[in-house]
């Protein structure tokens, strides 16, 4: 094994740990962040609002972290990002304690803004290995969630329990685990994240320059979206996220109302979590294989199906599967986007591109989070479900017209040479 694949797969494997710990601190929280905030704000209606700042506060952060990781470096720059978390997820017990709305939104900010960065770490994946690596390297980084999948909902019911044993206020047990798994994430990554993947990504990039085109090449988002494939790969990134995070915010709940006590609400979201993370190895094998297409097409088509299936039942085992499919439709379409993305970019325009393909994904899928608790209240969970199908439907539709449109240019060039 070569110097370049060893560092790229140790990197690679540094990414999947730190994903693995903080994903378990995050979904924990997520589970009870819709809860929390309905019973701090006493109105059903805005239980949606700490999801949307969350998701905002990642969206806004994305374009910071990757201008902070071109000039720092990308070990730096996360490091730095999960460390945020790590007061947020205390500004949110705190906030509990007191029961203070706006301090909890506060923290859902900075808890948002570190998930935004480590989300960020599957394009440093990417940049370290090749491009015919490059999915695989995304969902082997990706695949950590899976540990936040198992063990993140699992922690919900103990750590609330724990943390009124211990005389705090009920659901701050969790946010107080979530800050220690970030811290232990962020001793992790500046311990073992080298060497700096913002130097062996040029390293690599130098030697398939063929593949990735002018290594120097400075776009702005703008222009980088003008390119079909680039604008099919963000599709794919923001509309998979907005149908994945409108269901996700509510089901908590959606589930309380029908009298789901919180270990079934932990199921469903286990479910939802291994949907998300498990099968990462496959979609990454799948999408290098496939292409990028295919796999973005089965996850739009995925995610139809899963919104059909949770406007039709209130029954844990139908939401358990509706969820596990939400997820995993989610994570093929994020997987083919995210390298359909980067093979669209050079060196010199990832970080900040990237960054500002994570700002508009979270911009959306917060104000679908927000839009999610209002169509709850006014026309029930059913008619969130069927609009979200709507959605990804819209989703399949448009990659499916533009590989169409790709193999007719192949074709079309292949008998004109």
């Amino acid at each position: 094994m070569n110097p370049l694949t060893r560092s790229a797969r140790k990197i690679t494997h540094t990414l999947f740990t730190a994903l693995s710990l903080s994903s378990a601190g995050f979904i924990a929280m997520i589970t009870l962040i819709a809860i929390v905030g309905a019973k701090l704000m006493d109105h059903n209606g805005w239980a949606g609002i700490p999801n949307a700042i969350y998701l905002l506060g990642g969206a806004l952060s994305a374009y910071l972290w990757g201008y902070l990781m071109d000039v720092v470096g990308r070990r730096v720059g996360l490091t730095t990002g999960v460390l945020i978390g790590v007061l947020g997820a205390g500004m949110a017990v705190w906030a509990i304690q007191v029961n203070s709305w706006l301090l909890f939104l506060m923290g859902m900010v900075l808890v948002g803004a570190a998930n935004s960065a480590v989300i960020l770490g599957r394009f440093v994946a990417a940049e370290v290995n090749p491009p015919q690596s490059r999915g695989r390297a995304i969902s082997i980084v990706l695949l950590g969630g899976t540990v936040g999948a198992v063990f993140g909902p699992l922690l919900v019911n103990p750590t609330s329990q724990l943390g009124k044993t211990f005389g705090f206020e009920e659901f701050t047990g969790v946010f107080i685990v979530g800050a220690i798994l970030l811290l232990i994430t962020a001793t992790i990554v500046f311990i073992l994240l080298r060497p700096e993947p913002r130097e062996l990504g040029r390293r690599i990039s130098e030697i398939y320059s063929s593949d990735s085109g002018d290594i120097g090449i400075k776009r702005t988002f703008p222009q980088v979206l003008r390119q079909p494939a680039a604008a099919i790969a963000v599709s794919s990134m923001v509309m998979g996220q907005v149908v994945m995070v409108s269901l996700m915010t509510i089901v908590s709940l959606h589930m309380r109302g029908h009298q789901h006590g919180l270990g079934s609400i932990s199921i469903v979201f286990a479910a939802h979590s291994v949907g998300m993370y498990a099968f990462s190895i496959i979609s990454g094998r799948l999408t290098d294989r496939w292409g990028r297409g295919h796999v973005i097409a089965f996850g739009a088509g995925t995610l139809v199906l899963s919104c059909l299936i949770a406007s039709v039942s209130t029954e844990v085992v139908a939401l358990s599967i509706s969820l596990f499919l939400l997820g995993l439709g989610w994570n093929f379409s994020f997987v083919g986007g995210s390298t359909l993305l980067a093979d669209q970019l050079s060196p010199g325009e990832r970080a900040r591109n990237q960054g500002s393909n994570d700002l508009l994904v979270g911009v959306v899928s917060a104000l679908g989070s927000f839009g999610s608790g209002l169509v709850f209240s006014a026309l029930g969970f059913e008619s969130l479900a069927r609009f979200s199908a709507l959605i990804a439907l819209s989703l399949l539709i448009m990659v499916l017209i533009w590989m169409r449109r790709v193999s007719y240019n192949v074709l079309e060039a292949a008998a004109c040479s």
